[in-house]
Parts: structure tokens; sequence; C-alpha cells
């Protein structure tokens, strides 16, 4: 059962799926046909919906705190006393497409701890388009979605989810066209934007897929997330099946040089000081498997 716990200044509906909205783009269409199920069989999402597996990131900082299991489709996102990491794609995608990922938040109080998943076409940059799920650290059922428009947000949206988001994987997704917006957990829409008439603000810059572990605890004095405490540190955030458009994106050039410029294989091998942030995911990752 799901719960809206705010509504945003921007009209949000939870509206039917998509294959019941003509003005949606045929590619968006095409991607939330199988993206968007819990379970799917990867070899044939990858031939039906237009998506594939992430297969190579880009680490922006804190690369010892990342594990990136290639064979496995996992990355495994620490924060401890180093602080936290942050991931993303080489490639920027464009509107029409979705992108997804099962994510197992990590266990323990988190209070004051943000992580998340989200579109954003440059992170930091002033007039960043930007497209998100975060989850709130002091609430395990705590999820919040917004949008960005040339660095403008004020859009949050608070839902309240039927499941604790670290007690296993479940599946998250955006779809993102030229005149709709969905937010999907586990095959069910949670919210739902509408471009209105006219030439109102609307994502339409091109975006990385990001993904970051971040102490948010001075965010509104404590009250967004909490404060951090760390008692129960490390703590492990990780996601499964990460999955992109197949040729919605910049060229391949554009991906190269971003390869280059930030090291993008900086957390598939952790160093000798990633001793606990191993050990903890590989006890994480039995646990999971038993």
């Amino acid at each position: 059962m799901w719960t809206e716990m705010h509504v945003p200044t921007a009209a949000a509906v939870a509206g039917p799926a998509l294959l019941q909205n003509p003005t949606c783009p045929i590619q968006l269409l095409c991607a939330l046909l199988s993206i968007m199920a819990p379970e799917c069989d990867s070899a044939a999402a990858a031939a039906d919906d237009g998506t594939e597996p992430l297969a190579r990131i880009a680490v922006d900082y804190t690369p010892e705190a990342l594990h990136h299991a290639r064979a496995a489709g996992e990355i495994h996102v620490t924060y401890d006393h180093r602080g936290g990491a942050r991931w993303r794609s080489l490639r920027r995608y464009l509107p029409g497409g979705a992108v997804a990922a099962a994510i197992r938040a990590p266990a323990g109080d988190t209070a004051g701890l943000n992580y998340n998943l989200y579109l954003s076409s440059l992170e930091g940059s002033a007039d960043m388009d930007e497209i998100d799920f975060e989850f709130l650290g002091h609430d395990k059922r705590a999820l919040q979605t917004n949008f960005h428009v040339s660095g403008a947000g004020g859009r949050e949206m608070l839902h309240r989810l039927p499941f604790d988001a670290s007690d296993g994987f479940h599946r998250y997704a955006i779809a993102w066209g030229a005149e709709a917006i969905e937010w999907r957990v586990d095959s069910e829409v949670v919210r739902r934007e509408e471009r209105g008439p006219g030439p109102g603000p609307w994502p339409e810059k091109p975006m990385f897929l990001y993904a970051s572990v971040w102490d948010a605890s001075g965010v509104d004095e404590g009250r967004w997330t909490g404060r951090y405490h760390g008692r129960d540190a490390p703590y492990i955030c990780s996601y499964r099946d990460v999955r992109v458009p197949v040729s919605l994106s910049v060229e391949e050039e554009d991906a190269e040089e971003e390869e280059g410029r930030d090291h993008a294989n900086a957390g598939d091998a952790p160093d000798a000081t990633a001793t606990t942030c191993s050990a903890a995911v590989v006890a994480a990752a039995g646990a999971d498997e038993e």
C-alpha cells in the first residue's frame, strides 16, 4: 500500500501505464515493456526493451569505498570513516528511454545518510537537469522523488514504501520522455509527471546515470535524513542489474573521453585499504544468497 506524504507544487499523477498514453514517445514505451519487472531474464530484456546492462562506470570520488563486480553485475558503495563514493555512467542519455536498477539499502541505523539513484546532466552544475530517487536514512520506508530543470528543484514528493528498503533488493526505474516522467518501484508507478502545454520547464538535457551514498546531516538542520552517528558502520548500499538505454545516448567519442578523464575503472578493483568494505560486501552477498 503506497502513501504519498507530500504533494509538490507541480502536478503529480500516479496514472495508468504508459501503454495507455498515446502521447508518450515510442522509445519510452518500448523501454517500459519489461525493464520495470522486478525479476526478468537479462538476455531477453536486452533484446526486447531497448536497454542493456551498464557494464562500465566512472567513480567520481573515494574509489576505495566502491567495489564494481562486473561479472555479477553488481556495484557496492560503502560509507564509513572514509566517507562515501559516487559512481556514474560513462555516457549521457537522451529523453525517450528508461533506466533501472535493483537496490538494497544499507542495513542498520542509517540516520543522516542519503543513498540514491538519479539522472543528472552534470552533478554540481548550476544549470543541471536532474530526475531522482533518494532514500532518507532516518526512515527505511521513506523514498523521495524529485526533478530539477536548469538547476531549479522544489518538486519533491515523499512516498511511503510498503517494505523496509534494506530487507532485500527492489527494482527502481525512471522512464523519461519529452512529454512525461514516471518513477516506478517493483513495476508499480509511484509518481507520474506530465508536461503541460506551452514552453514550461522540463528536463531536456542529456543526462548521466548517477548513484552515491553521502552524509546529508547538514540539510535542513538534520530534519531531512536525521543526524549521522555511524554506530552501525560500515554501511553498504548495493546496486544490481543496472540497465540503461541501448541507443539513446551521446556519441561514443564523448564516452571515451569521459572514461579517460575520470578513471572509469577506479572502483573495479578495491585496494588494500578497502579490506573492511570487501569483507562486509562478501558477508552481505553470502547472506543474500542463503
